[in-house]
């Protein structure tokens, strides 16, 4: 039997009961009032909408967001005194803001790229995309923020800013010459989008084409690549992919004014709308000539102006879900101020149709039809007459067909071949004749992943060339093994290079002091390369180590015959280049980022009598600090590089250049110091100053860098699309 309690305990427990109901019913309404609810945007550096970024509440279990399409976000939580708002993204630096009463929303969230972006889709490696973290074929990309960090105004200033072992030089009358780790520029494919460049001056391509302002990213393989591209691609492979509009519609202003009358400006539009994304892109450059010395020991005593213009248009085209056509169209115009009653001009006039089909998730077929027409011309001032001395065009028909099996560590099998005409009228044929060549090939890739740390690709092709009446057969084969931070590469790849219509076919009087003829006799120039390479990531950092071996036969190049009196091409005989490649790059939350790499390249030529002119020892530094303001982001970034002495030989006699003579060209350093800004509403100021510490050869050989002393420059970006967010 249970105690009976007093009614004054029975009123009083009632009024307890009331009292505790009561406040809960005052206390609900605030419980759903004490909320907040924050809404922004994140973008990466270069001020591009981040979609699919995760945002979570640290101290909230479950509390969380992602972002859509145009990078915006809303998230609601409880208004506590104070918690952290935690945003990741994969292949970007993880960053954690703190939240309180007094934050304002909307917020403004920049993201960093991680020490190196291993989630990057890349395609000029393997033909096929594939993540960087992913690929056994060593490769390094540039993206559009490495691109806009350089201050890049050519494809020159960016290669030789971000990549060791790589110079640009002047050789005869002003023309640009390449040298990456001992190969030259008929040696490095350059291509745009996946395809080919016509024309060439003195083994180079004209690179003043290759505009940066409508460039994505900038993919380089090292290494021989003829498996997948065939002639050319002996020592490596430069790939500018375009940037494909996002948004719905963009317009990005841009101009840069430095020393010498330096002049750059364009704009870049697109759209994007449902089942058609278009990019407008026109640039504007000039130039004054830049006088360099006095000194008649000189033998570059000012470099021309120039003006050009690039102009180009892509249209992709998606009817249905699995179906894409792009149509893409360029024209390029440059003129050099060579003389003073006479100009160099060169035209470019480029095109394609290409045509993407997916079957199922795991097959896909593309067709694509390519055209480039590069010509040269002389123009008189006086008399106002163009002539024309020079035309390449080519016709190139692509095929390229993937399969994968729907399994786990399924492999993949790639197809393709290609068709190309190759037209050549030349001043350097006998009477401005011209040349006909047709090429074809077929080649085929076998991707395998056997786990998740093992990987292997294989690649054969075969070129045939109708000038050659032969052809030529390219294996390779890349292994990766993958372990938690660390990933480890050897590779084999065989390179090779056809003899041009011109090295076969020239016939030119060299300023009436010798002749240059061609042979057709020659072999194609072959290289087998080898490659080992360990790469290490954690965090913030990025350490990268290779060691690479090319072996090279029948290098094509012109040797003085004593017979002919004159210069002719010939195959020369073997070559070693070997050297180590080393990379650290590092950036922390903090907001400061380092990257330093450095090359050792050592070229054997084991006769002929000839010493190589690639510098052994190279090396590119950069270190940049950026702050985030309430009114923008503030970034200062030095850059500097360093390149060795070398000593070659070089020709004493022109009427006999089988006199040689022991030159020595010394090293250099040269330092870059730039302070960007990047305020609301999409808009960049830049100011640079170049060669800081005022460097300047005591005599201008080829081989040296053509730079009168410090420059200046500034420059201003808009993305006026922002202004209205």
């Amino acid at each position: 039997m249970f105690p009976t309690l007093p009614p004054s305990h029975h009123s009083q427990i009632g009024l307890r009961f009331w009292q505790l109901i009561l406040i809960m019913l005052l206390a609900a309404p605030q419980c759903v009032l004490a909320q907040r609810t924050l809404t922004g945007t994140v973008r990466d550096r270069s001020g591009e909408a981040l979609p699919g970024v995760t945002l979570r509440v640290t101290e909230l279990r479950g509390v969380g967001t992602t972002t859509d399409a145009q990078g915006h976000f809303s998230l609601t939580v409880r208004d506590l005194p104070c918690y952290t708002l935690q945003i990741s993204m994969v292949g970007m630096q993880t960053q954690h803001i703190a939240i309180t009463p007094l934050t304002s929303s909307p917020l403004a969230i920049t993201l960093r790229e991680e020490a190196r972006t291993m989630e990057t889709l890349v395609v000029t490696a393997t033909r096929t995309p594939k993540t960087l973290l992913d690929v056994p074929v060593p490769t390094r990309v540039l993206d559009a923020a490495d691109i806009a960090a350089s201050d890049a105004s050519t494809v020159q200033d960016l290669l030789q800013t971000e990549l060791p072992g790589v110079e640009f030089s002047y050789s005869m009358n002003q023309q640009v010459n390449l040298n990456l780790q001992g190969f030259g520029g008929n040696s490095i494919l350059f291509l745009v989008d996946g395809e080919r460049l016509a024309g060439e001056t003195l083994d180079n391509v004209d690179y003043s084409r290759l505009n940066l302002s409508d460039v994505g990213r900038v993919e380089i393989v090292k290494g021989a690549a003829s498996s997948l591209y065939g002639s050319n691609a002996v020592g490596g492979v430069v790939n500018l992919i375009p940037r494909t509009a996002t948004e719905p519609w963009t317009l990005k202003l841009n101009a840069r004014y430095g020393s010498y009358g330096d002049l750059r400006y364009g704009a870049t539009a697109s759209v994007n709308r449902k089942n058609i994304n278009s990019t407008t892109t026109v640039q504007l450059s000039q130039c004054d000539s830049v006088h360099l010395s006095d000194d008649p020991s000189s033998s570059l005593r000012a470099i021309y102006g120039f003006r050009t213009l690039n102009a180009s248009e892509r249209l992709i085209y998606t009817p249905v879900e699995r179906l894409k056509i792009t149509g893409r169209a360029g024209y390029f115009f440059r003129e050099r101020e060579s003389a003073a009653t006479l100009h160099d001009r060169y035209r470019d006039f480029s095109g394609g149709l290409r045509g993407e089909y997916a079957f199922t998730d795991c097959t896909d077929l593309m067709l694509s039809y390519a055209f480039d027409q590069y010509d040269k011309s002389d123009y008189a001032l006086g008399l106002k007459r163009d002539v024309r001395d020079y035309s390449n065009v080519q016709h190139t028909v692509r095929t390229l067909f993937n399969h994968s099996l729907d399994a786990p560590s399924s492999p993949t099998l790639t197809l393709g071949g290609d068709l190309m005409r190759d037209y050549l009228m030349s001043y350097q044929f006998g009477d401005d004749g011209y040349h006909l060549q047709y090429t074809a090939d077929a080649f085929a890739q076998w991707d395998q992943t056997f786990s998740d740390q093992w990987n292997l690709i294989a690649a054969l092709r075969y070129d045939y060339y109708s000038e050659m009446h032969s052809g030529h057969l390219s294996p390779k084969l890349n292994i990766m093994y993958r372990l938690p931070h660390w990933s480890f590469r050897a590779g084999y790849a065989n390179g090779f290079r056809a003899p041009s219509l011109k090295e076969m076919y020239m016939n030119f009087d060299m300023a009436n002091i010798f002749m240059i003829y061609g042979n057709k006799d020659l072999k194609p120039e072959v290289s087998n390369n080898f490659n080992l390479n360990a790469e290490y990531t954690e965090g913030p950092y990025n350490l990268t180590a290779m060691a690479y071996f090319n072996h090279v036969q029948d290098r094509i190049t012109t040797l003085w015959n004593q017979a002919r009196n004159g210069m002719v091409y010939e195959n020369m005989s073997r070559m070693n280049i070997y050297g180590i490649d080393l990379g650290l790059c590092c950036r922390w939350d903090n907001g400061i980022g380092c990257r330093i790499a450095y090359i050792y390249t050592h070229e054997g030529i084991s006769s002929d009598g000839l010493r190589s002119s690639t510098r052994p020892h190279t090396a590119t530094l950069r270190v940049d600090y950026s702050r985030d303001w309430h009114w923008g982001i503030t970034t200062l970034a030095v850059n500097g590089r360093a390149l060795s002495a070398v000593t070659c030989d070089e020709i004493t006699n022109l009427t006999d250049p089988s006199q040689h003579q022991e030159v020595t060209y010394p090293g250099y350093m040269l330092w870059r110091i730039m302070l960007t800004h990047q305020f609301s509403h999409g808009i960049i100021l830049t100011a640079t100053i170049d060669n800081l510490f005022n460097y300047q050869p005591k005599i201008y050989y080829n081989n040296s860098p053509a730079t009168a002393g410090r420059t200046f420059g500034i420059g201003l970006t808009w993305d006026v699309d922002k202004l209205r967010k």
